[in-house]
């Protein structure tokens, strides 16, 4: 059987390290391994929570921007933008009609997302946010997704969702696996290593932005925070040094333990001042690539729009198989 893949990230902010790290090199990787790659701008997600319109649009230019900057190559993989595929939504309601309320009650994802607020001021796409996620998925046939750790729920919804649907109506979906790469998959906040680092966090010292300038970069990973104690160690009870140390071996290519040995006996300024310097140097060609294609929007859009066409066909006739099952068009 042909190995397929699909993920995508939603245009709602800045995209950071953690992305990176935990979700877009891999896909680099991956890309080369499998028989087709499909990486979506997943546009639709966003608006599960309100955003501002310009804003938006310029985010699904710079998602774009940083999957081509980072490596994903469109000659190799299909990129598109997840609105200009119709058949999104409308596998996303015939999925409805096959989940069950107590399913998606049970996404900690959504308690997560919803927590603090009354049930009359959440709007019903965040709660319906894992059926989306799954019509993304079966659309195209997908046998593997790369996902970080916080998504595996929602693989594993899709994969029931697929399994039923595929007992009562016949060999219709693929039933997909989850691919998630568990040293990088959950790269921490700069000031709380406790949660993971996001782009929608309260303050930008969380997180280190794929675009941010050399300074603001020195700045941030200055101001992380830190254990008690003085030693450069990755052990337990110690997550913040632990996952600046993470950092900097995902970015140098070198060993945790490595990096233990080089700063033996120094200090936390002289180990967040190298670590500084390796993120910078580690980021230049992704930025370099980053504003070459998001200064060309006529060259992006196209790219944007060969990737949706190409996976048009695909799309198109897992939903005329589903309808054909379940009795409905003409």
């Amino acid at each position: 059987m042909s190995k397929r893949i699909f993920s995508g990230i939603q245009p709602s902010g800045v995209l950071h390290l953690g992305n990176y790290l935990g979700a877009i090199k891999q896909w680099v990787e991956l890309q080369d391994e499998v028989d087709e790659a499909i990486f979506c701008v997943v546009d639709l997600h966003a608006i599960t929570v309100p955003q501002e319109p310009l804003e938006l649009k310029k985010n699904i230019l710079g998602v774009a921007a940083i999957y081509l900057a980072a490596g994903i190559d469109p000659n190799k993989s299909s990129i598109f933008v997840q609105s200009t595929r119709p058949e999104h939504t409308e596998l996303a309601w015939i999925l409805n009609c096959h989940t069950r309320i107590g399913e998606l009650s049970r996404m900690t994802q959504f308690k997560d997302k919803s927590r603090g607020s009354a049930d009359e001021n959440i709007g019903v796409g965040l709660f319906d946010y894992p059926v989306l996620m799954a019509a993304d998925i079966l659309l195209y046939q997908t046998t593997h997704v790369p996902v970080g750790e916080d998504q595996k729920q929602h693989v594993e919804l899709t994969r029931d969702l697929a399994i039923r649907f595929n007992n009562r109506y016949g060999q219709t979906f693929a039933v997909p696996e989850a691919i998630i790469k568990k040293e990088s998959a959950r790269i921490m906040g700069l000031d709380d290593p406790t949660k993971k680092m996001s782009k929608s966090a309260a303050s930008a010292n969380n997180y280190i932005a794929l675009t941010d300038e050399p300074d603001t970069i020195r700045q941030k990973i200055k101001r992380a925070v830190t254990d008690s104690g003085s030693e450069i160690e990755s052990v337990q009870g110690r997550p913040a040094i632990a996952n600046l140390l993470n950092i900097f071996s995902e970015v140098s290519g070198k060993s945790v333990r490595d990096i233990e040995q080089d700063f033996s006996g120094k200090g936390y300024g002289v180990f967040k001042e190298a670590l500084a310097e390796s993120v910078i140097e580690f980021l230049r060609p992704i930025q370099i690539r980053y504003f070459k294609y998001i200064e060309d929007y006529s060259g992006l859009s196209e790219i944007l729009a060969r990737g949706s066409e190409r996976v048009a066909p695909l799309a198109q006739r897992t939903l005329e198989d589903v309808k054909g099952r379940i009795g409905i068009g003409v």
